[in-house]
């Protein structure tokens, strides 16, 4: 196939999309779908949202085939929460990212001055939008082969073990696999009004000298923060020792 950014655009977003196909692994017969796929409906039309659209499909499929050949013996819900794991909104948006999303994608001018190249929302409809124009310029294993190119490290880290549970729940269990005691959770700080305060969390494991301060909006989510922390210091201690 034969790469090449639409006509409009100036050499330096050439080279920027260019990188783009570069990072991808693809190059575009049709330019002009990788140019939708990169446009906002805040900027003109046709954006990306039919592209979105078709790309969340296309991806679902794809990352569900992935798992069904590298876990053959897990059953299918497990296989659901691996996918959900891999296809929300989170990893769509570190992975586009990585690929400088938000320095290419056509903005309106009120999405731009509100930060929305920097928008995990609007950085995952592209990323989708990006696999939905893919699939159309060639065909759905063009697909899948970029999308495996771009989650295999995700793959690689996933863990049937933990998969589920919460920092807090793999921390204990870590704890109790070692006969070590398990975490003190105190309060140590709070911020804000009433109705948007900020919680921090301690989380002591005193036998592993390992204190970890987490913050969250509710004294859950702090405290989960701080055990994540704290599982993070905990395996590199097991690994010294």
């Amino acid at each position: 196939m034969t790469s090449g950014p639409p006509a409009d655009v100036s050499a330096g977003r050439k080279r920027d999309v260019e990188a783009l196909c570069g990072l991808l692994g693809y190059s575009f017969s049709d330019p002009s779908l990788l140019r939708q796929a990169l446009t906002h409906r805040s900027h003109s039309s046709p954006h990306n949202e039919r592209l979105e659209f078709l790309g969340d499909s296309v991806l679902n499929l794809a990352v569900a085939r992935l798992l069904y050949t590298r876990f053959p013996q897990a059953p299918e819900g497990t296989l659901s929460r691996l996918r959900a794991n891999l296809v929300n909104q989170q990893t769509l948006g570190a992975l586009a990212a990585h690929l400088r999303l938000g320095e290419l994608l056509r903005l309106g001018e009120g999405e731009l001055k509100s930060g929305g190249a920097q928008r995990p929302s609007i950085l995952a409809n592209a990323l989708e939008a990006i696999f939905g124009a893919i699939y159309l310029d060639s065909s759905f294993d063009q697909a899948q082969q970029v999308i495996q190119r771009l989650v295999e490290p995700y793959l690689a880290r996933l863990d049937l073990k933990t998969l589920g549970k919460d920092p807090k729940t793999q921390l204990q269990e870590f704890l109790q696999g070692r006969r070590l005691q398990l975490p003190h959770y105190t309060v140590v700080a709070t911020h804000g009004r009433a109705h948007e305060q900020r919680f921090v969390v301690e989380c002591l494991i005193g036998e592993l000298g390992i204190r970890c301060l987490g913050e969250g909006p509710s004294r859950r989510k702090a405290e989960q923060e701080a055990a994540r922390q704290a599982l993070a210091l905990a395996e590199g201690t097991r690994t010294e020792r």
